[in-house]
């Protein structure tokens, strides 16, 4: 079968499309024929070699996929060979056909497109589960760095179906702004000078009640100056790739009555598998009633995946990837 290969930490130069072996399920795992699989920006920093992100090299990348189920590990129950599935592989997802444990490959609704389906293990229900986290409250506005991206299109989808309010997002360039308000924000900003006050006069004035930041501690101290008073910020990743920077004092915490936290779908689904699962059911439940509506953008083939990691590596892209991988 097919699958992408990064053979070094590096970029597109070490990615290639290769002949490998057909993984076999073990007990507890399906194997799956791969319909779609979904990009996502944590490829990206395996790719350059993040600490945590690839296992060993040569790494085989992928952390979402819809397909049918190939074939059944031992005790596994409730899933037959020829079921729809979205997925959560340990990796390997980009290739003709990908492992997962049994219990983070979910049923796919008869009126969800394998399509769309591949964009929901991480994509949609990371954001779902990011608003969560952030203990998302009716009227709630709702301030998403990088919000141009994919996690930032399925959080445009997310926050009014559950019922937040204003929705502000940054981008790193001016030309992205358009595209985030056009897939739902009431308001983007590009990232520059004076933020803070665009980004209150965005929320007549306001602080913002959650922040969502992918941006590792680069943007922290914006963060806390638009905090409003009870406010929850999410941190959930290293985009930039920066060093970590120390994080604000309890007192600052305490006295502006500002919640910190912390957010690693890696985490979830090493500690807490079922609650992603539900997440993602509780997505492809969303998407089977009508009430999400998620663009994609479809790659043709494998060998067009390393030209699209190399677009999220340079803040270039725009909306979700998926590629087509059947066989």
């Amino acid at each position: 079968m097919r699958a992408l290969v990064m053979t070094s930490p590096g970029g597109s130069e070490n990615s290639h499309v290769r002949e490998t072996d057909e993984p076999r399920p073990g007990p507890g795992e399906v194997s799956i024929d791969v319909a779609y699989a979904g990009l996502n920006f944590m490829d990206v920093m395996a790719r350059r070699g993040d600490a945590g992100y690839a296992t060993s090299w040569p790494y085989r990348p992928g952390l979402e996929v819809s397909g049918t189920v190939r074939e059944v590990g031992a005790g596994v129950a409730g899933l037959a060979a020829g079921d729809r599935v979205a997925a959560v592989p340990a990796g390997g997802g980009l290739a003709e056909i990908a492992l997962a444990r049994a219990e983070l490959a979910v049923p796919v609704p008869a009126d969800v497109s394998l399509r769309i389906a591949a964009a929901t293990p991480l994509g949609l229900t990371t954001a779902l589960l990011l608003l969560e986290a952030g203990h998302l409250a009716p009227g709630d506005s709702v301030l998403v760095h990088s919000a141009s991206g994919g996690i930032g299109g399925a959080l445009a989808q997310l926050v009014p179906l559950l019922g937040g309010g204003r929705l502000i997002g940054t981008v790193g360039r001016q030309e992205k702004v358009a595209a985030a308000e056009r897939s739902g924000y009431d308001v983007a900003v590009a990232r520059g000078d004076r933020m803070a006050e665009a980004i209150r006069a965005a929320n007549d004035g306001r602080g913002i009640d959650v922040v969502l930041d992918p941006l590792g501690t680069t943007a922290l101290e914006l963060d806390l100056e638009i905090a409003a008073p009870g406010a929850r910020v999410v941190m959930f990743g290293n985009a930039t790739g920066e060093p970590l920077g120390p994080l604000p004092s309890a007192g600052r915490l305490i006295g502006g009555n500002i919640t910190l936290s912390g957010f690693s779908h890696r985490g979830l689904l090493a500690a807490s598998p079922q609650k992603v699962s539900t997440a993602i059911r509780r997505v492809l439940g969303f998407l089977a009633a009508g009430q999400l509506s998620l663009p994609v953008v479809e790659l043709p083939s494998l060998d067009d995946v390393p030209a699209a990691h190399d677009l999220l590596a340079a803040g270039h892209g725009t909306g979700k990837y998926v590629v087509r991988t059947p066989r």
